[in-house]
């Protein structure tokens, strides 16, 4: 049995509006990388192309939220978020980690996961020393058999052009992600926590309604959607499965708060730590939490 998946890459919020999504996530104290255009590939062996979307990125050393927006509507799009947009805007995308994506697509085709082969992904970064290409390899699931969100595993070509220690320093203090949370409807509950344990290769345990996965970097919750209400109370309900939020562990959760707080964002308390809404933070939970 291999390891190849050690926690999370990213995960992703997409939407039309990314000058929108850069100023929240701003005010909730993140620092962001510049924006950055991407080229991309439809299939495997296909040179990249210059794609319709760009991001910014909240860094973490390890992981990162992806603040991903379409900005130009007359480019392709090969990887299809234009569609993912029209749906809902919003919390969609989580990515895996792996060191050698050829063997994690092959291991998840050897286990019945339908994937779209190993795709190329590009874009120019600015460094210290100067504009250089970021590059990464991505393999993505088919999102018909995710219909909790668009699920794929990345590797990175080039991490040091993306976890510039310049951009890690975070005003609320942020430097981990711990935790992803799905709900998942109750018909699918049962497969979902299967598929995700063929996945990361790990065995699911239980902590209250949560179905947890853990891996050397992250933690996957899993929860069903009739569970929502006591673990996310009053919280959008996007779809019938759908991610709901990350954890995100701070130097010191008091002073996370205040900073939140001061920059006109509600909060509520939970057992360790705070809580922003999805209504607050572009349709994606957070809950911060001190380690």
């Amino acid at each position: 049995m291999t390891d190849d998946i050690h926690g999370f890459h990213h995960t992703g919020i997409v939407t039309r509006d990314l000058d929108g999504l850069e100023r929240t996530y701003t005010s909730l104290g993140f620092t962001l990388s510049p924006r950055s255009r991407h080229l991309l590939n439809a299939r495997p062996g296909e040179p990249p192309v210059p794609g319709c979307t760009a991001n910014r990125c909240a860094l973490f050393g390890g992981a990162y939220i992806e603040l991903l927006g379409i900005v130009d509507d007359s480019a392709p799009d090969p990887w299809h978020t234009k569609a993912m947009v029209e749906e809902y805007e919003g919390f969609r995308l989580l990515n895996f980690d792996t060191g050698d994506a050829e063997a994690t697509d092959r291991r998840l085709s050897g286990a019945g996961l339908r994937t779209s082969g190993v795709l190329d992904l590009e874009r120019d970064v600015d460094t210290e020393d100067g504009t250089r290409t970021m590059r990464a390899r991505a393999v993505h699931l088919d999102p018909r058999s995710t219909p909790e969100g668009h699920v794929g595993i990345a590797q990175h070509l080039t991490r040091h052009y993306v976890h510039q220690p310049r951009y890690l320093h975070h005003p609320n203090g942020a430097r981990a992600m711990e935790a992803v949370l799905l709900v998942v409807d109750d018909a699918a509950f049962e497969a979902a926590v299967s598929r995700y344990a063929r996945i990361l290769q790990t065995a699911p345990g239980q902590r209250g309604p949560r179905t947890v996965l853990d891996r050397k970097a992250g933690r996957l919750e899993i929860i069903r959607s009739s569970d929502a209400e006591e673990v996310l109370p009053g919280e959008p309900v996007p779809a019938a499965s759908y991610p709901a939020a990350m954890t995100i562990v701070v130097d010191d959760a008091a002073a996370a708060r205040t900073f939140v707080e001061g920059a006109g964002t509600a909060t509520r308390t939970v057992d360790d730590g705070f809580f922003v809404s999805a209504r607050h933070a572009c349709g994606a939970g957070l809950f911060f939490t001190a380690r």
